[in-house]
């Protein structure tokens, strides 16, 4: 039988180790050097287990089936457990329970991973007609694949563009926040990109592949933009992939349509007339 005792004196306490058959003594379970789990204690009465100070705490194993791993464990658990003062001269187990649970088992620290942002198309397309804040309506450009604000004077309305603004859903955005959508021309394959040569700017890109759920990362990801509406015909399109920048006009007539921070000096507010709302 394998008897371990802990018994605690004044500031001291020790660990002893006993065998009924002193032949069967382990040497791996004692150590000569200044890091041995047992300590010394001058005080006599300790030594003698006469202490009357504190009742020590008695474990007690069967030498078998006990495995040597098993007996290890136990050392490691005293040994974290040797400087532990009790509260009071007596132990009852919800008091030995509270003393492993605060001085043996260790916490382990988890932190949260952020999930990787995910847009799922909604079964909800806008159709519309966009103009900016002095009425320029937008339409596409002749020479180049991109936009321009043009002001359309009488007979000139069928160069306007109409737009279908495709809406989805997301966890990462709270309600009542700004809608992320992607922007294309109805009828057609080319979408609004905001992509990025020396720094953000927008183009007309064709796309042929599927959009049902676009993830931060994507190659799709620069057709998504945050649309925010204030008031009555104020709103705004934000990259989602480029935070910071918006579709923009100039203030002059017939310029490209473009990307902007808000502290340049372009237009950023749009209005969407026209509209007329689908569900596929």
């Amino acid at each position: 039988m394998l008897h371990l005792r802990t018994m605690a004196c004044d500031l001291h306490e020790m660990i002893t180790l006993t065998y009924d058959d002193a032949s069967e003594t382990d040497s791996a379970f004692y150590s000569d050097s200044a890091d041995s789990d047992e300590m010394d204690c001058s005080d006599q009465p300790a030594m003698s287990c006469r202490c009357n100070v504190h009742e020590g705490i008695k474990l007690v194993m069967s030498k078998h089936p006990s495995s040597m791993k098993q007996v290890v464990n136990i050392f490691i658990a005293l040994k974290r457990m040797k400087h532990v003062k009790p509260k009071s001269s007596e132990f009852g187990e919800e008091e030995v329970l509270d003393i492993i649970m605060e001085n043996v088992i260790r916490e382990r620290r988890m932190e949260a991973v952020e999930a990787t942002s995910s847009y799922d198309k909604s079964s909800i397309t806008l159709q519309c007609n966009i103009c900016d804040q002095l009425k320029k309506t937008l339409v596409k450009s002749s020479t180049s694949p991109r936009l321009m604000a043009v002001t359309l004077r009488g007979g000139n309305s069928d160069f306007k563009v109409r737009f279908s603004l495709s809406t989805y859903v997301s966890p990462s955005v709270k309600p009542n926040a700004s809608q992320p959508v992607c922007l294309s021309i109805s009828n057609s394959n080319l979408y609004l990109a905001c992509t990025n040569d020396s720094s953000p700017h927008l183009v007309l890109e064709e796309i042929t592949g599927n959009l049902k759920t676009i993830k931060a990362g994507d190659p799709h990801e620069n057709l998504l933009f945050f649309r925010r509406e204030t008031g009555v015909a104020n709103n705004t399109f934000e990259s989602v992939k480029y935070p910071g920048w918006f579709i923009s006009t100039d203030y002059e007539d017939s310029k490209l349509v473009d990307m902007c921070q808000v502290s340049s000096s372009r237009l950023t507010n749009f209005a969407l007339e026209d509209k007329q709302q689908i569900r596929s």
